[in-house]
């Protein structure tokens, strides 16, 4: 299974979503690829946010190594599943798919809501933390085979 998560710089959302689901995976002695991208492409190359890094070291996850990069239309063919953060992303993401087949890999990583970006406010760091972690939770209960 290779799972790619999408948020709008790739510095905060989905390198969480990122770290947290590999950890997890790896927990479960899955042999899943987990990675990240963002729609915007300001911050290729850059480590996560200081406030992600700092939020996930909290609880026991390292993503400080992650490096941001840029969706591209090939990561269609490259991965099973890309869970998107927010509605705007799911419409940039759909935007630059190739094969209209490959709409069903994209979905809300919440489902029906979405995971707000913490990016200009400190306090969403920890609460943002906690549901991504919540949701990685179901995707393994899901293996990898989203209910929503």
């Amino acid at each position: 299974m290779k799972i790619l998560m999408v948020c709008l710089g790739n510095i905060c959302r989905s390198p969480l979503a990122h770290g947290i689901l590999k950890q997890k995976a790896a927990d479960n002695q899955l042999n899943w690829v987990v990675e990240s991208a963002g729609t915007g492409d300001w911050h290729i190359g850059e480590a996560p946010d200081r406030r992600a890094i700092a939020i996930a070291k909290k609880y026991g996850v390292d993503i400080s190594g992650q490096r941001a990069r840029h969706f591209k239309p090939q990561f269609f063919s490259e991965y099973d599943l890309i869970f998107v953060m927010d509605r705007q992303n799911y419409a940039d993401v759909c935007a630059q798919v190739i094969d209209k087949e490959d709409l069903h890999k994209v979905k809300l990583f919440l489902g029906d809501d979405v995971v707000p970006d913490p990016y200009f406010d400190d306090n969403l760091f920890d609460p943002v933390f906690q549901m991504i972690d919540q949701r990685c939770t179901e995707v393994i209960a899901e293996g990898g085979n989203p209910a929503v």
